[in-house]
Formats: structure tokens, C-alpha cells, sequence
């Protein structure tokens, strides 16, 4: 945004994250601005003098708050300080009386945005925002009790994954809580709530699925019924075990054919080079690469890259018969076929980024499955050598 540019609703949605914290500041309102953070969240801030200090107050989200309603919190802000006034001792006082709805907003700004990676920020906002504001949103902060958390629990015990991430973000939320001197310590009510059980969701592809997998992209290429980012995303997922997530953000300044590698700098175990087989090799030096673009899957809009591939997939996935098989499930299947060659758990770990063993293991059945399958077939030898058969 050009210095001296009013802030107004067109400024603010062509400014794009580049990966840096930058605060834009207002031509007209000194001291009124717009912080953008590496995720691309934006928020509105005001900056005055006060007490002796230079103090920065947020005034809230952009898309909560307009331009405009954001101007006019700045100035009431400005005015209180003209007139003597503290709005930073006004607003402390207020988070330490606040509600939970004003907890959840600082967590998102002062925690989220900061320490988790965009990911992370979406789903942990919409839960908030979806799930935590509407149902104790108003009560204050230091009130809610177990009961309040274990009741809220319990009404979300027909989506038991959801009910169990909104438990375990709000373990986390009140932790901070407690550092921040909004709780006394070790009081966080979500203490001894019991997790609800949850089915393992691991679905592997068969070699006949993948087959009808792969025919139906080259189909859907052909009749033009999908992108060709969609289904170059989809087998790059096949042929690498990468994260959906790891392939949607891949830049082109990340890809190093020569050396056969994928440098990604900023997954969700850190940064880690994945090794490329050749056929992912050859899929990614036939790309066509898109002038101004720097993302190897390219979205609809000029610059970007594909943001959704939720839709194409589900129409792929119907068209292959293949009900129910979520895209993450072509990394479990690119790990059950490492196993079915002969990898052991450990150099998984390594191809697929874990940086826990424990992650790995739950690939272990599998290992185990083929050890039987091994000693039958060994058996069955032995057993005809030994004439034993009927």
C-alpha cells in the first residue's frame, strides 16, 4: 500500500501476506493502521503515546470490523489519550474482567497468530468462533468451571473428532489464561474431562484402486471436467506422501529436479527435504509454469495457488468408486505401500516427516500383517516339500 493512502475496504483486500509481520499505516489518521501477519490475517491497530511509552492497541479483525467502524474506534481511542486518558491500563483492567469471548480473541491474536501455522489459525478460529463463542461466549472468563466445558463436551459428542479438538484447544486457551493472570493457576476446567473414543479414520488403496484412480485423472484431464492444477495436486499427493497442505503451498522456488528433492521450509514437523521419485520427477519438469506465478498449483486467481481441492476430489473420488476416501488417505496409502515393499517403519518416518515414532507405529499392523502373510507362504512350501498337503 502506497504511503499516504487512505485505508479504505479496496486497499485493505488487495494487500497480500509476504510472509512478514508489516503494519500499513493510515494517510489520513496518524497512528490508525493495519497490521498484516505471515498468515494473512488482518487486523485494524491504533499507535499513541501514553505514560511516557509508545503503545500499539489492536481494535479488532478486518471482516469483523469495516475501515470505517475501525477509524472510529481509532478516534476514540486518540480522544481518550488527548484527553489524558489511559486506554491501555482501560483495556488490561477489561481482559481481566473480560468474557470468554473476549479470551478467545486475545488467544487468537496474541498465541495463534503467532506460534501455529496458517492452518492451525483457520480451523482453531472457526472453532472458536463457531463452537466456543455461541456456546459460553458471554460468560465471563474466570467463572467457567469443568461443568461448563464437560456439558459443552457433551453436546458435541455426535462429532467426537470435533468434540475432542474444541476440548483440547480449549485446555490450551485456558492454560494461557492462567499465564496471563486472567485464572489462578492450575485452575483450567478442562482438567479430567475425558476424551471421547475415536475410530482409527486409516483407509488404504488397493493396487485396483489406484488403478481406477488413475485412470479416471487421465479421463477427467481428456474431457476437461477438471484443472489441471486439481489433478496434478492429486497425484503429486500419490506419488509423494506429502501433506495436502505441503503440495497446495509448494513454490516453484522449492523445487530442485536436478537434485531430485522437494526443499520444504515450513511444514507442520519444520522444515525437511523430501526426495522425489522419478515419476514424480518427470510430472513436475512437464508442468507448465505460469508467468508471475510462483506456485507450482496454480489457482484461478492471477498470482495464487489453488486454495480448494475439497470439490474436485469428491467428484474424482465418486467417478473411481472409491466412497469416503479423504485426500489425506493417499498419504496412508503411499505409506502402506512403502510397507508392502519392504520399508521399514523408521525410514517411513523419515519419507513422511515424523518426527515422533510414535506417529509411525500406527502404520504397524500392517508390518504385522505382512509377517503372517510372509510365514503362510513360507509354510505352504515347506508343507509340499514335506508332502503334507491333503
Amino acid at each position: 500500500m502506497p504511503t499516504g493512502t487512505r485505508i479504505t475496504k479496496g486497499t485493505v483486500d488487495r494487500i497480500v501476506a509476504d510472509g512478514r509481520d508489516r503494519i500499513y499505516r493510515d494517510g489520513d489518521l496518524e497512528g490508525f493502521g493495519l497490521r498484516v501477519r505471515p498468515s494473512g490475517h488482518k487486523a485494524y491497530v491504533v499507535r499513541f503515546r501514553a505514560g511516557g511509552r509508545t503503545h500499539r492497541v489492536t481494535l479488532g479483525p478486518h471482516g469483523v470490523l469495516t475501515p470505517e467502524a475501525a477509524r472510529r474506534r481509532a478516534l476514540a481511542v486518540l480522544a481518550e489519550v488527548w484527553n489524558g486518558g489511559d486506554p491501555v491500563a482501560a483495556r488490561d483492567a477489561d481482559r481481566a474482567a473480560g468474557s470468554v469471548a473476549d479470551l478467545c480473541e486475545r488467544f487468537l491474536e496474541e498465541y495463534v497468530e503467532i506460534h501455529c501455522k496458517p492452518g492451525t489459525v483457520r480451523e482453531y478460529t472457526r472453532l472458536l468462533r463457531k463452537i466456543v463463542v455461541p456456546a459460553i461466549g458471554r460468560r465471563k472468563a474466570a467463572d467457567i468451571r469443568r461443568r461448563d466445558v464437560a456439558a459443552l463436551h457433551f453436546n458435541l459428542r455426535d462429532t467426537r473428532y470435533q468434540a475432542n479438538r474444541t476440548l483440547a484447544l480449549l485446555s490450551k486457551m485456558f492454560n494461557m489464561a492462567e499465564i496471563w493472570e486472567l485464572r489462578p493457576d492450575g485452575s483450567n476446567p478442562c482438567r479430567h474431562i475425558r476424551r471421547y473414543r475415536e475410530e482409527s479414520r486409516e483407509r488404504f488403496l488397493s493396487v485396483e484402486e489406484f488403478r481406477r484412480l488413475g485412470k479416471v485423472l487421465d479421463d477427467v484431464l481428456v474431457d476437461g471436467s477438471e484443472s489441471h492444477s486439481a489433478v496434478t495436486a492429486i497425484r503429486l499427493l500419490m506419488l509423494t506422501g506429502c501433506r495436502l497442505s505441503e503440495i497446495l503451498t509448494l513454490r516453484w522456488a522449492h523445487v530442485d529436479l536436478a537434485a531430485g528433492e522437494l526443499n520444504l521450509l515450513d511444514t507442520k514437523t519444520g522444515g525437511r527435504a523430501v526426495p522425489l521419485a522419478p515419476a514424480a520427477v518427470r510430472l513436475l519438469a512437464d508442468l507448465s509454469r505460469k508467468r508471475g506465478n510462483p506456485w507450482v498449483i496454480p489457482g484461478r486467481k492471477r498470482g495464487a495457488h489453488l486454495v480448494d481441492l475439497q470439490p474436485p476430489w469428491q467428484r474424482i473420488r465418486a467417478r473411481a468408486g472409491l466412497p469416503g476416501v479423504r485426500i489425506h488417505d493417499l498419504r496412508h496409502s503411499f505409506a502402506s505401500r512403502a510397507l508392502a515393499l519392504g520399508e521399514s517403519l523408521p525410514m517411513i518416518g523419515k519419507i513422511l516427516g515424523h518426527t515422533q515414532i510414535q506417529t509411525t507405529a500406527r502404520y504397524a499392523h500392517l508390518a504385522r500383517d505382512m509377517v503372517v502373510t510372509s510365514v503362510s507362504r513360507i509354510g505352504d512350501s515347506i508343507e509340499q516339500d514335506l508332502g503334507l498337503g491333503g
